[in-house]
């Protein structure tokens, strides 16, 4: 391929469209050489970069980054590759939980019986975390995200309803104890289970606890599931309640 190409011609030659090769050109993702008339002109080397840019696009890592990374940040190749990797992992493993889930259904009526309740809303509850995951993607940093797809790994439905189990109850104290002045002892020793709750998900970690931050700063745009979901945790006079007595800790 010594010749030089116009942009059709590469089109078909590469398989992607005109369009595509005028958007990266726009993004100065895949900049090709110009004549006088400034009709576009590509190349072997543009051939090259093309096809790093389909493989990572085909990994979902975002254009923008892509382009960074094909100009100055090769060396960090390695790192996005391995947090592609994870989440591509995680999202396998949420999908094989709805897969089992359905698949009991299927067992269920297949045999006669009817489809149990508790097996239809395994599969709600699994499609919804896996709803829900995606959504709250937006809040967190890509290494924060490794972390948190590294941890879920190891986390189980049982995990998930004693940590539920925890939250509530201690929403169910701090409600009953909203009189207390939040300096006090009782104040105080709401406040460290609060915080130890917190830290059993963002494993002290700054980067996590940032975006979790960001995502209950945001929660009025929470999607409506979201919203109903955490609809038991959502009294504002608990949250200042927690708040000042972290304040006069």
């Amino acid at each position: 391929m010594s010749r030089l190409y116009r942009v059709r011609e590469f089109a078909d030659l590469a398989g992607v469209t005109v369009r595509t090769l005028h958007h990266y050109d726009r993004l100065a993702l895949l900049r090709p050489k110009r004549t006088d008339a400034e009709y576009r002109l590509y190349g072997l080397r543009d051939l090259e970069r093309l096809e790093q840019i389909v493989a990572l696009k085909f990994l979902g890592i975002p254009l923008k980054q892509i382009k960074a990374l094909l100009d100055r940040e090769a060396r960090k190749l390695p790192d996005v590759l391995r947090s592609q990797r994870l989440a591509l992992e995680e999202k396998r493993r949420r999908l094989d939980q709805a897969i089992h889930a359905i698949r009991d259904a299927e067992s269920a009526i297949e045999s006669g019986k009817p489809a149990d309740v508790a097996i239809l809303s395994k599969i709600i509850e699994v499609i919804e975390m896996q709803e829900n995951i995606e959504f709250t993607k937006k809040y967190y940093s890509e290494e924060a995200q490794s972390k948190l797809a590294e941890r879920r790994k190891d986390w189980n439905p049982e995990m998930q309803a004693e940590v539920t189990q925890a939250w509530t109850e201690l929403f169910r104290d701090v409600e009953a104890s909203l009189h207390e002045d939040p300096a006090g002892e009782k104040a105080q020793a709401l406040a460290a289970r609060w915080r130890k709750l917190v830290e059993g998900f963002t494993g002290g970690d700054p980067d996590v606890s940032h975006g979790l931050g960001k995502a209950w700063a945001d929660r009025a745009n929470w999607p409506p599931t979201i919203k109903e979901q955490t609809a038991p945790f959502a009294n504002p006079k608990v949250w200042e309640f927690i708040k000042s007595a972290m304040s006069s800790r």
